[in-house]
């Protein structure tokens, strides 16, 4: 689904030049629900951005299905990021002025896509995510929980390949976070969903099927949950992140 290979990314400073991933490779499989973690200036965002072709890479590949990104042009890169990713940021970035019916369905708009059957997606997305009951209200009506839960369905509405999502509970009390964490896994299972998370919470990290752990821009370690419970799942990358402040 994602494919991420030898990428590099650095910025220039003035005189400077700060490389900031350095290599780095990683594989999304479809229907898979994988985390990226690590300290600040490890080169999570830089990642996530790159993948979103919102900033140009140095060198390497980024494929999404069977597309190489960087040799597409802006108008090509344009329909991909309104029609194969979705995107889900930490200040979800509803419009106050539409419902949440009509921000869910704001990407098809914005495409000039709007049909019945897109609608009828709209109105499956606000029952998986339980926001049927809110669906005519607008974001200063709403807990920032379902406020985040609108912007997953929102992320979906287009049936994309791939969800990234930007530090999606930071903003969140712990009762929203896992509520947003259980759309997630509701895309995942109900709608097969892929989903790309960065997130410095090892408690949201702990439902994913995959963590990657970054450090200086390089691809650190990589668990995965397997069989293992959440709870210890999580153990296993507090630990982790532990092990990487020895080193």
């Amino acid at each position: 689904m994602l494919t991420v290979k030898d990428l590099h990314k650095s910025y220039q400073v003035g005189k400077a030049t700060y490389e900031v991933l350095k290599g780095v490779s990683l594989t999304v499989e479809k229907g898979e629900f994988v985390a990226v973690m690590g300290p600040s200036g490890s080169g999570k965002t830089t990642l996530l951005n790159c993948i979103s072709c919102y900033i140009p890479i140095d060198s390497g590949e980024i494929t999404l299905g069977e597309k190489q990104l960087a040799d597409l042009s802006e108008d090509a890169l344009a329909k991909v990021r309104n029609r194969q990713l979705g995107f889900v940021f930490q200040d979800f970035l509803l419009l106050d002025g539409l419902t949440v019916r009509e921000n869910i369905l704001l990407p098809a708009i914005i495409g000039g896509a709007v049909t019945s059957q897109t609608e009828a997606r709209a109105d499956q997305l606000c029952d998986v995510f339980g926001i049927t009951a809110i669906r005519d209200k607008y974001p200063a009506e709403i807990s920032g929980g379902e406020k985040q839960r609108c912007a997953v369905a929102r992320a979906l509405i287009n049936h994309p390949l791939l969800i990234l999502a930007d530090e999606p509970t930071g903003n969140l009390d712990s009762k929203s976070s896992r509520a947003v964490i259980r759309s997630f896994e509701q895309a995942r299972d109900a709608l097969e969903a892929t989903i790309f998370m960065v997130t410095h919470d090892s408690f949201a990290a702990s439902f994913c099927d995959r963590v990657v752990i970054l450090r200086d821009g390089v691809v650190w370690r990589t668990l995965a949950r397997g069989d293992t419970e959440r709870s210890a799942f999580q153990d296993e990358l507090l630990d982790a992140i532990r092990d990487m402040g020895k080193e």
